[in-house]
């Protein structure tokens, strides 16, 4: 009977979600559902001089924004450095182990010869088959891992192939520090066995652990799991991912005003595909993932792509939920508090009347704020750069007599206010266009907005004639 699938996400709480995080957590979460299987998440939490709450926090925070969920009680993986003790201890009464008195200025005159040589950096094992009553008095010893010195190590990785590493390259690792506190080869290797983790799915920097780990699993007689190491995410240019490029945390990313769906569907497809297909629903990523149609190079992070992507979400978004995506935001921003303290019942109403039009141009939840600020603007109206210049004399004039045409609509809606607005240039010889650009900007403050009449339906006829009033002579 095959075994369910159980895969881990399994971040260390040293800084926020990072963007790599992210999608190795949604490769995961998508594999497991799948194949019906779950997920877990394990915080890796044994630095404890560099893992904070804020971090912890920051992690979920950001899984739960993504739409991503994990199966059962999140795992602190320092709350269970007993078990990892009791391993290491079991693999030294095996013999499969060894204490290793090494000194630091040891380990370190090993570590400049080889460099001097052109040797690889690794522990020459003087301890290995080594009495311990030889030990220095008082000297606290680390356990080491007795790994095969002889032969190879091979993974069939699902996504690198096979990979093959000589064992004389590869030295006796160290289990438990000389302080007791286990290591995280040896914390990982025994979390996912007792989480019964049947997939490892992780960036290929872990590639090389996978050999070490490999031998751990091996001296314990336990079964590996199955790997796939995942390509990095670089920069458009092709270098490490930088800030400059992308490389920050997910809340960066919601407070830049980016959907969750539009990410997870970027994310999705960076370094897996299917066929040309671009946009997933949720349950269509859920249905084609596969780990053998992730690529082995690493993917290109494209700020461009996810923002007209983005954008597309934003246009086939529900209004409603939008406007509640919209509230989000603000938290994020410097005029955020400014704008909730705007928000009530009748702006709410505004908001969702205004979206139809707002979403149409917008690629980001920012651009849909700063569309949307006509709707909160205080009177009189500041006006932009590019506004204060069109107000000549003569488009105030303009203006002035725009309002006492839309005075006489009474019933005030897109389709009243455009047919008024209409006759009024028809009657004066004039385009359209002459007439709506002293509209926006005596409404908004602005040289581009929504539809002007979208505009007028919105604010309603009381907020629209004071404001053209405002500007007119």
């Amino acid at each position: 009977m095959t075994k369910p699938v159980v895969t881990r996400f399994a971040p260390s709480p040293t800084g926020f979600l990072h963007i790599g995080g992210g999608r190795t957590a949604l490769f995961n979460w998508l594999y497991a559902r799948k194949l019906g299987g779950k997920m877990l998440l394990r915080i890796e939490d044994t630095d404890r001089e560099r893992s904070t709450q804020a971090a912890i926090d920051a992690i979920l925070d950001g899984l739960k924004w993504l739409g991503i969920d994990w199966d059962g009680e999140t795992i602190y993986q320092f709350s269970r450095a007993g078990q990892h003790r009791e391993v290491a201890e079991h693999l030294l009464a095996e013999g499969k182990a060894y204490r290793c008195y090494a000194t630091p200025e040891e380990l370190t005159q090993m570590r400049e010869a080889a460099r001097a040589e052109g040797r690889a950096v690794r522990y020459d094992g003087r301890w290995r088959d080594r009495d311990p009553a030889e030990a220095p008095s008082g000297a606290k010893p680390v356990i080491r891992l007795k790994a095969p010195q002889t032969g190879e190590t091979a993974i069939e990785d699902q996504v690198q192939g096979r990979v093959v590493w000589q064992n004389e390259n590869l030295d006796d690792l160290v289990l438990l520090r000389s302080d007791g506190t286990p290591t995280y080869m040896l914390a990982v290797v025994v979390d996912d066995h007792d989480m019964g983790v049947t997939h490892v799915i992780r960036g290929d920097d872990h590639l090389i652990n996978a050999a070490r780990q490999k031998h751990i699993y091996d001296a314990l007689g336990w079964d590996v799991p199955v790997m796939a190491h995942i390509p990095l995410i670089h920069g458009p240019d092709g270098s490490k991912l930088s800030k400059r490029h992308g490389a920050l945390g997910v809340e960066a990313y919601r407070a830049m005003g980016y959907l969750p769906a539009a990410l997870r569907n970027y994310l999705v497809r960076l370094g897996w595909s299917h066929g040309d297909q671009e946009i997933f629903s949720t349950q269509e990523m859920i249905e084609a993932f596969d780990l053998g149609s992730i690529g082995r190079s690493a993917a290109r992070f494209d700020f461009a792509k996810l923002e007209n992507l983005n954008g597309h979400y934003i246009r086939s978004a529900d209004d409603a939920e939008l406007v509640k995506s919209f509230e989000d935001v603000l938290h994020f921003i410097p005029q955020g508090p400014t704008l909730q303290a705007k928000l009530n019942d009748t702006t709410r109403a505004q908001l969702l009347q205004a979206m139809p039009g707002l979403k149409e141009r917008a690629k980001t939840l920012l651009e849909l704020v700063e569309s949307a600020n006509y709707i909160f603007a205080e009177r009189p109206l500041a006006m932009d750069t590019k506004a204060s210049a069109l107000l000549t004399p003569q488009t105030r004039a303009l203006i002035g007599e725009l309002r006492r045409h839309l005075a006489e609509v009474t019933e005030w809606n897109k389709a009243t206010t455009e047919a008024a607005m209409r006759d009024y240039a028809e009657k004066n010889n004039l385009k359209l266009g002459v007439v709506a650009q002293p509209l926006r900007v005596a409404l908004t403050g602005k040289t581009t907005s929504p539809g002007i009449f979208d505009v007028l339906a919105v604010l309603g006829r009381e907020i629209s004639l004071a404001r053209l009033q405002d500007q007119s002579q």
